[in-house]
């Protein structure tokens, strides 16, 4: 009797995951990672990206522990964290970078503001749900979707909306 095993959670790195467990599989997730982060390192192409992962890691440590705003915040788990570089290494390559911010649920707050009324707010939960708010003018709009490695589409166009006009 032969018996095939197959890994039920995926391997990260970066950008790049795999459910495969060869060599093979872990050699080529690391390639296709370490080339998208030779594109994000880019002046032209990620280097928003870098300053927002940079900001993120600020907003990380100085909000590690319970009440971090004097009001009984809940302090930023790693999972989340975890979730909100998946996210900012998902955006596509020249999007424009969000602001980076921490909310009192102990969720981080990606921003794209251009005005009082053309602005997008995603929220990543650690549970991978991103949750969404935007003011286009006099449009509003927001929901929730789950976060499975790439932004979903309605959250991109809403945040290209914002930074393009």
């Amino acid at each position: 009797m032969t018996m095939t095993l197959t890994r039920q959670t995926p391997y990260f790195f970066g950008v790049a995951q795999t459910f495969g467990s060869s060599s093979a599989a872990e050699y080529v997730v690391k390639r296709v990672a370490e080339g998208w982060a030779q594109l994000r390192n880019s002046n032209s192409l990620g280097a928003g990206v870098e300053a927002a992962a940079e900001a993120l890691r600020g907003v990380a440590e100085e909000c590690s522990s319970t009440d971090w705003d004097g009001y009984g915040a809940a302090a930023i788990e790693q999972e989340t964290i975890r979730q909100a570089e998946r996210f900012l290494n998902a955006l596509p390559l020249g999007m424009i970078a969000p602001s980076v911010g921490a909310e009192s649920d102990g969720h981080i707050t990606f921003e794209w503001y251009q005005s009082p009324r053309r602005i997008v707010s995603v929220s990543v939960s650690p549970e991978g749900d991103l949750h969404y708010a935007a003011l286009l003018g006099y449009s509003k709009t927001y929901g929730t979707e789950p976060f499975f490695g790439e932004i979903p589409s309605d959250v991109l166009k809403l945040a290209r909306r914002v930074v393009a006009e």
